[in-house]
């Protein structure tokens, strides 16, 4: 189950629906079923809070992942987005806000699939996945 909470903002994901159905497939596709999976959306200074609090990292930073599973296969987590991070990176990156969100939701659930992006090696694979993942939403989920 997919559940989307908003921590100290109000923030409305658009097409809710869709895109549990595609991060449900997401998982699916990389080998995984979906267990208890739960994005809260947050502000900067929130997320701050978490980085530091609990990974050491005086930081801001978009997303942080917290891997629940305790079965291989499963899903299972907490994923933390900065809801004032994914506008910027838009922004700076000159996307749109909904595919910045994407990119995102995505990213979190590949962390928990096992993929990282520490090196610049891995952040490279992880973007080309976010992408194929992105376009598939669009043409499968966003009509």
């Amino acid at each position: 189950m997919i559940t989307f909470f908003n921590e100290d903002i109000s923030f409305n994901l658009k097409y809710k629906v869709k895109t549990k159905s595609w991060l449900k497939k997401v998982a699916e596709l990389e080998g995984f079923r979906m267990g208890n999976l739960n994005y809260i959306f947050c502000s900067d200074n929130y997320l701050h809070q978490i980085n530091v609090e609990y990974l050491d990292h005086d930081t801001l930073t978009d997303i942080i992942t917290f891997d629940n599973s305790e079965e291989e296969e499963t899903i299972e987590g907490d994923i933390f987005v900065s809801v004032e991070r994914v506008e910027d990176n838009a922004k700076d990156l000159n996307v749109r806000f909904d595919d910045e969100i994407l990119r995102v939701l995505a990213h979190g659930l590949l962390h928990l699939c096992g993929y990282d992006d520490h090196t610049d090696e891995e952040e490279a694979e992880m973007r080309v996945i976010e992408s194929k993942y992105i376009q598939l939403f669009r043409t499968d989920f966003a009509k």
